[in-house]
């Protein structure tokens, strides 16, 4: 892999560290790594999720930028006495994207055992059965053990996370980066270079970039990151779909990597604020900044916690569009991650107590 530049390595690290719901700390160093240098105080949840605050204006509002830590990926569930593992899918898994893939079981020391994902031959099913996907509950992990005492002895229990096993690969299109977890270091990435593009900025607000535990599972880091910072406006950052795939039509989803940012408007978790989308899509027009609107009918961002927390917030998600998400790797455009970052900073530069009042009563 050719040298890489800074950006390059946090994006590398964030996306290879390994942590699934529950199972976030190897993120969360990296992410305490390249946000400590621009945050006035380091915090945490009782959950574990992160919590940088870097104030502007000591009794200004409180904006809240959160990624999520955590990656979809697999719990051992038991090991059978051939040595083979039964395993619990961590978030959502869509099955046909699992069979014959490499993981990474990380045992309690922190060692590595690899493993394949394996099922029943198709040489043997009947013609009909080998139309169908093969079920999850069918699959196990295969870690070359010849026992269940083999596999016990390197390290391997119950409960232990398993990771898709995938390294940070940049494009020979250089814009295009391939990862696991981009769902959702991408925007542990863009808390990180908010607060780093504030570091010497007199904002009118204090700012928490947040790196929330759990949201696969729930939006639940973020719910209780949100009730220890009682923001006055909060962003999630996430991925989102990219559209611009063979077989995808716009009415499935219109959005295209390299486009600009997803300002979301709608999704199971959240109807976004509409004050608060007004002040963002102005101030993209103002500073030449693109966006793609983007509206899904299931799924939801952190932001679903942050709304409804308190007496309600003001929140909106700004999302990457990402080809591949929630499986081994999926891929982005660098030119929307640092898109969304001017988006953000720019925002945030405004949210001063007036015009978030203004937002609250629009």
């Amino acid at each position: 892999m050719a040298k890489l530049d800074d950006t390059l390595q946090m994006l590398k690290e964030l996306t290879d560290a390994k942590g699934i719901p529950g199972n976030e700390r190897e993120p969360r160093e990296v992410m305490k790594k390249y946000i400590e240098p621009f945050a006035d105080e380091i915090d945490y949840d009782g959950l574990g999720s992160l919590i940088a605050k870097k104030s502007g204006q000591a009794d200004g509002p409180k904006i809240m930028v959160a990624g999520h830590l955590d990656e979809v990926g697999f719990m051992v569930t038991k090991i059978d006495d051939k040595g083979f593992i039964s395993f619990q899918p961590v978030g959502g898994w869509w099955n046909q994207v699992m069979l014959a893939q490499r993981v990474d079981i990380v045992t309690r020391k922190g060692d590595i055992v690899t493993g394949v994902i394996g099922s029943k031959p198709p040489h043997i099913l009947s013609p009909e059965a080998r139309k169908k996907p093969v079920d999850i509950k069918d699959m196990f992990i295969d870690i070359g053990a010849t026992s269940k005492e083999e596999a016990m002895q390197w390290g391997i229990l119950p409960g232990d996370m398993i990771v898709p096993h995938f390294e940070f690969t940049v494009m020979n299109n250089e814009k295009y980066l391939l990862a696991k977890a981009w769902d959702n270091r991408i925007g542990c990435a863009i808390a990180i270079d908010v607060m780093k593009a504030l570091k010497d900025e007199n904002h009118p607000n204090i700012v928490f970039g947040v790196g929330a535990v759990q949201e696969e599972v729930g939006l639940r880091g973020a719910k209780t990151a949100a009730a220890k910072v009682q923001p006055d406006i909060g962003f999630a950052v996430d991925v989102g779909i990219a559209g611009d795939t063979p077989g995808v039509t716009s009415k499935e989803a219109a959005s295209k990597m390299g486009d600009g940012p997803q300002i979301l408007l709608y999704d199971a978790s959240m109807v976004s604020h509409k004050g608060l989308r007004d002040l963002v899509v102005d101030t993209a027009e103002a500073h030449n900044i693109p966006y793609q609107f983007e509206a899904i009918p299931g799924g939801g961002t952190d932001a679903g916690s942050i709304h409804v927390s308190g007496n309600g917030v003001p929140s909106i998600a700004i999302c990457i569009a990402t080809r591949y998400i929630h499986s081994h790797a999926a891929m982005l455009h660098r030119d929307d991650y640092e898109n969304a970052v001017k988006l953000i900073v720019e925002v945030i530069k405004k949210l001063d107590r007036e015009t978030v009042n203004n937002i609250i009563f629009n």
